[in-house]
């Protein structure tokens, strides 16, 4: 049973960076897509960063130019570097991966304050 354990989150004033890091549990994973979504309450879980196996990766408007998601296929690790975090960041984050069978972690508390 594939497991996501998620590290990185807390608490960070606007404008600061945090590093969100995702690791999955066994060897030999061929990982074929890594995502990180997030929630704020009140809201719908929305996709954040997508990373694919080649190394492609996608962002949303809102992040574009911030964010930065990275996978290390080795520790079958995924990354996402936050920077010039804002108030409206504020989110459980969680991340995702496809094996092709989907795996996600517990959610991860990141809060921006003002």
């Amino acid at each position: 049973q594939v497991q996501l354990v998620e590290s990185g989150g807390g608490l960070v004033q606007a404008g600061g960076s945090l590093r969100l890091s995702c690791a999955a549990s066994g060897s030999g994973l061929s990982i074929r897509v890594m995502r990180w979504y997030r929630q704020s309450p009140g809201k719908q879980r929305e996709l954040v960063a997508t990373i694919i196996s080649g190394g492609t990766t996608n962002y949303a408007d809102s992040v574009k130019g911030r964010f930065t998601i990275s996978r290390d296929n080795v520790k079958n690790t995924m990354y996402l570097q936050m920077n010039s975090l804002k108030p409206e960041d504020t989110a459980v984050y969680y991340c995702r991966m496809t094996l092709p069978d989907d795996h996600w972690g517990q959610g991860i508390q990141v809060t921006v304050s003002s």
